[in-house]
């Protein structure tokens, strides 16, 4: 198993990709905790997890509350017995064309999409340097080439790929590696709101595998990125999205 005996904290992990990147993770051999704001969600997350022979610590809260995060990663460690990668997944959207955005969605979003991802990573950092080792996974999205109606999602999930890079770069000779996914068109909650037949003409028009992608597609590359198979990659950001956009 690629992960046998790591512990692992995946934020925003109630549903979709996140969840799917908790059930790998424990697949794998790791203990996780499990972070939402979504408390029913989490507890039957846990409840397949703890099914499935894994195991896993609740954390419900805030990922743009620092003190919140700070205790997170102190209760792993001291109830899973350390730290060893961090899956920074937690994000929202809140659409509107730029001249109708208000003020609190572009706030809302950046502090979830980036502070968040900062704050869960800073305070992952700290042990993480202390022991030498470590793998951080941001999620960004292809929304961070432009998307209309998301100046603000765009905007977060192309900061997170910077943040992202200077990670890498000041964490690189202490032994902790950073580094990014990209998905794109995935079927999960997020994309309930959009109409079926415009994602059709999307995915037969625009991505060459013409389909929406599965949250396991993106958890099978994370948890490359977590293990040692990775173990000469950082600092790189790396699409999921059926090759809608190559580089």
């Amino acid at each position: 198993m690629q992960l046998q005996d790591k512990v692992a904290i995946i934020t925003g992990a109630a549903q979709g990709i996140g969840l799917a990147c908790a059930q790998r993770f424990v697949a794998e051999g790791a203990k996780v905790t499990l972070n939402d704001l979504d408390q029913a969600g989490l507890e039957a997350a846990a409840a397949r997890i703890e099914a499935a022979g894994g195991q896993c610590l609740v954390a419900a809260g805030n990922v743009v509350d620092r003190d919140f995060v700070q205790k997170m990663v102190a209760d792993t460690m001291e109830t899973l017995g350390g730290l060893d990668i961090l899956v920074n997944n937690a994000g929202i959207t809140r659409d509107a064309i730029g001249h109708k955005m208000d003020e609190t969605v572009w706030d809302q979003v950046i502090e979830v999409n980036l502070k968040g991802v900062f704050n869960c990573l800073q305070a992952a950092m700290v042990p993480m340097r202390a022991q030498g080792s470590g793998s951080i996974i941001n999620v960004s999205s292809t929304s961070r080439y432009g998307n209309p109606g998301q100046m603000n999602y765009s905007a977060s999930k192309g900061g997170v790929v910077s943040l992202t890079r200077t990670a890498a770069k000041e964490l690189g000779k202490k032994g902790v590696r950073v580094n990014c996914v990209s998905p794109g068109t995935i079927d999960t909650e997020m994309l309930k709101t959009v109409p079926e037949d415009m994602l059709e003409l999307f995915t037969q028009f625009m991505v060459p595998l013409a389909r929406l992608g599965r949250p396991e597609e993106v958890a099978n590359l994370v948890v490359f990125l977590a293990s040692e198979e990775s173990s000469y990659i950082t600092g790189q950001t790396i699409n999921v999205d059926g090759g809608a956009h190559m580089a």
